[in-house]
């Protein structure tokens, strides 16, 4: 409630000028804008912009219909209907279907009144400059007061402020009425309210100030692919003008402290949970710009993933017992107590080294990775003749595409900005993947390299352009695609399945390989002698490679599957569940409770024939059915919901590096190393985090990229872009090129030439980028 006692000086010099100022220049924006956007619903030369979210109602201005929840309102004029969009209660019910950003405005525009009012009657003066001095670097307290000038303005704001606001009625006589001064607004709202009044001149100059600072730094352009790119942005927008950026020795110094502590208390969080989920430790194994071996090493449970070190392993990497030593400085960091799958991938002395690493322990499983596992089998199975020859042809078309600029424009019109080549988390998925992609736009591409401008074009008459347009019209090709794609895409449909963090996957894993097998015995109408040599691929990688007792017991006890009428119980199921409970539960009394109690399970009695425990079957994770529904049987819970709490499948973020080279680089500085610890430490960690949020969001978190710059060579898809000849005729400049629409999780339409808009908006939507920013391979 307001009262009607005259506002004191004190109050009037807390409201600082700069905030007049700044609200003096979004309201005379907010006018100009809105209201030429809504000509015909407001009164002749009017402009208050209100008008913009109202519609006069038989021509009068007493009476108006909000555009949002089309309530008519009686009286009080364009003010009635301005306290009805910025939630005044008093005269008039607020709107409930104002979008927030509305709202604000309103509330802004509102609180900008007030200000002009007292302005006057205390004749202050305007001036933009009013906060320069609470910005100016000096010693002692300069660091911090650059760093918060909002709260420099809170404490002005914060005092008791009551404040008078002059309606605008149709009579023009002067009201009083009740109202909050300054509405709060969070920063990411009022940063878009900014931008949305912002001159294309002032945002011309941001965006060259952002890539002046990328281009000199050497910052790599995928940079801009980060979640915590656009909140920078958002963040420096809400302090406003004047905000000083932190110095090199606070970057370097108190601000990654306080990020080290930031993602250590993560960790520790975390690590709470491993004893009742139990967790899976993951060694990432892969190769630097120098040659060298490096090792990541993650920990997984169901809340999410944590970096814990990296180490250069170039020198050990052939011993078996070397790398023994390794692990066992691992599992001593993170217990072994809590590890129930320890994953590397299947070079054999990783292989060696895990197997002798549960000997030693005897209390968790060694598994393969099974997204190494899947690459394994789409590597054998593209070493075949047929799919060799298929994939070399693959490539020409693309290799031909991507190397000039106007075939490129011309493929971009026909698939809608989309492209051919896809990435996946691991290289030959990447080269079946944009195989699928390929076939998807068969009669799009079709019909470019049989179009009147392809005739037409110096393309059209070269070697090169007429070889790809032969493969293009050749039915074997497209048909050999078809039957390559029914081995592959099953594959890659359970690769998804153990990429995604949704879930864990171990419970689904072994189920999913199954359905693979008969999806492509069926797809070749199950003839034997058309499938065969892919199903013994296929099988030869799993039973030798990937497949571990966990992953037999986890299908087991998961009840969506085991509760299916399809399912069937083998002696290979039977052994694994046998082994898990040996194994992670050591204790032969507990071992024979757990035992006892499975016909409980396998009977679907008690608890587990509740009505809401049937249902939860499908819905829930089976994790989270077991701690639900099996509260009578503790032993065999706590077992139930430590191997269906694993994942199969090693998740990684993209390797930096520049960072990983410094950090392992033999000449160092011992305080400096540490710090480029503490900095890889933290690197990895706000990346693992912000992909969890985003994967249980639903999101995409592959990132935005082009297939011609270098993330896709680094990808190993050179052999997909790289340029073979040169192409003669066209003068090349990527300048002409169009940009690639952003990737999304949703199916894309394929449109015509006739439907495509050559303009592509510049500016990313970062509601619906990946968050990864480097295209997690």
């Amino acid at each position: 409630m307001f009262d009607e006692q005259p506002v004191s000086p004190e109050q009037l010099d807390g409201l600082t000028e700069q905030h007049m100022v700044e609200t003096r220049e979004f309201f005379d924006a907010f006018s100009a804008n809105q209201h030429q956007d809504d000509q015909g619903t407001a009164p002749p030369r009017a402009t208050d912009p209100g008008w913009a979210h109202g519609i006069m109602v038989n021509g009068g201005r007493q009476k108006i219909k909000c555009k949002y929840c089309h309530k008519v309102i009686l009286g009080g004029g364009i003010s009635r209907l301005k306290q009805h969009l910025a939630g005044e209660r008093g005269n008039v019910a607020p709107c409930e279907e104002v979008p927030e950003d509305v709202k604000v405005q309103i509330q802004q525009h509102l609180g900008f009144k007030v200000l002009e009012k007292l302005k006057r009657q205390k004749g202050l003066k305007s001036s933009k400059n009013s906060l320069v001095p609470y910005y100016q670097d000096t010693e002692g307290e300069a660091d911090d007061v650059q760093r918060s000038p909002k709260a420099i303005l809170a404490r002005g704001i914060n005092r008791k402020r009551r404040g008078k606001e002059i309606d605008e009625g149709t009579s023009y006589k002067k009201k009083r009425h009740k109202k909050q001064l300054f509405p709060t607004a969070t920063p990411v709202a009022q940063a878009c309210i900014h931008n949305s009044f912002a001159s294309q001149e002032s945002m011309d100059q941001a965006d060259m100030a952002v890539a002046r600072f990328m281009y000199e730094a050497g910052v790599p352009f995928n940079a801009a692919n980060s979640y915590y790119f656009q909140q920078m942005a958002d963040a420096i927008a809400a302090v406003g003008p004047g905000y000083k950026m932190p110095s090199y020795h606070s970057l370097r110094g108190k601000l990654l402290n306080r990020s080290v502590q930031d993602a250590r208390g993560l960790c520790e969080e975390l690590r709470r949970s491993w004893e009742v989920t139990g967790c899976s430790v993951m060694v990432d194994r892969c190769t630097d710009r120098t040659g060298h071996t490096v090792l990541n090493f993650y920990v997984y449970c169901p809340k999410g993933t944590v970096f814990l070190r990296s180490t250069y392993a170039s020198e050990i990497e052939n011993s078996a017992e070397a790398l023994l030593s390794l692990f066992v400085s691992v599992v001593h960091e993170v217990g072994p107590k809590n590890i129930v799958n320890f994953m590397t991938d299947t070079t054999p002395t990783y292989k060696a080294a895990g197997k002798l690493l549960v000997d030693r322990y005897k209390t968790f499983f060694w598994s393969a990775c099974g997204a190494h596992c899947i690459d394994l089998m789409l590597e054998e199975i593209g070493k075949r003749d047929e799919v060799k020859e298929l994939l070399a042809k693959a490539k020409r078309i693309t290799q031909f595409i991507y190397n000039n600029n106007w075939v490129l424009n011309l493929m971009r019109k026909r698939t809608g900005g989309r492209d051919i080549i896809q990435l996946a988390i691991t290289r030959f998925a990447s080269n079946f993947l944009t195989l699928q992609s390929m076939a998807s736009f068969k009669d799009v591409l079709h019909q470019m390299f049989t179009s009147a401008a392809w005739m037409q074009s110096t393309f059209s008459k070269q070697r090169s352009g007429i070889e790809v347009a032969e493969i293009m019209v050749d039915p074997t090709f497209w048909s050999m695609c078809d039957q390559i794609l029914k081995v592959s895409k099953p594959l890659l449909t359970v690769l998804h399945l153990i990429d995604c963090e949704e879930r864990p996957s171990i419970g689904y894993i072994y189920d999913a390989m199954e359905k693979a097998k008969k999806s492509i015995a069926m797809a070749f109408d199950d003839k034997e002698s058309d499938y065969s040599p892919y199903l013994k691929i296929i099988d030869c990688i799993w039973k030798e490679e990937f497949h571990s007792p966990l992953h037999a017991a986890a299908y087991y006890l998961n009840p969506s599957i085991f509760y299916n009428p399809s399912f069937s119980i083998s002696k290979v199921i039977q052994k694994g569940l046998l082994d898990c409970i040996e194994s992670l539960e050591p204790n032969l009394s507990t071992q024979v409770m757990i035992t006892s109690y499975i016909n409980y399970y396998e009977e679907a009695v008690g608890d587990f024939s509740r009505p809401v425990a049937l249902r939860g079957r499908e819905s829930l994770a089976p994790a989270t059915w077991w701690s639900l529904y099996a509260a009578d049987y503790p032993d065999l819970q706590r077992l139930a919901v430590r191997i269906l709490s694993q994942t199969c499948s090693i998740i990684r973020c993209e390797t930096s590096w520049s960072m990983s080279e410094r950090v392992h680089s033999k000449k160092r500085n011992r305080l400096e190393h540490q710090r480029l610890n503490d900095l890889m430490f933290v690197h990895y960690n706000l990346r693992l985090q912000k992909k969890r949020s985003e994967s249980s969001k639903g999101r995409s978190i592959r990132g935005t990229f082009d297939p011609t710059c270098l993330e896709a060579i680094d990808a190993d898809m050179e052999d997909w872009v790289e340029d073979p000849i040169a192409i003669e005729g066209e003068d090349l400049s990527w300048m002409v090129v169009t940009v690639p629409r952003e990737r999304s999780s949703e199916s894309a339409k394929v449109k015509t030439v006739d439907d495509c808009n050559d303009s592509i908006d510049e500016r990313g939507s970062y509601d619906s980028k990946g968050i990864d920013g480097n295209s997690d391979l």
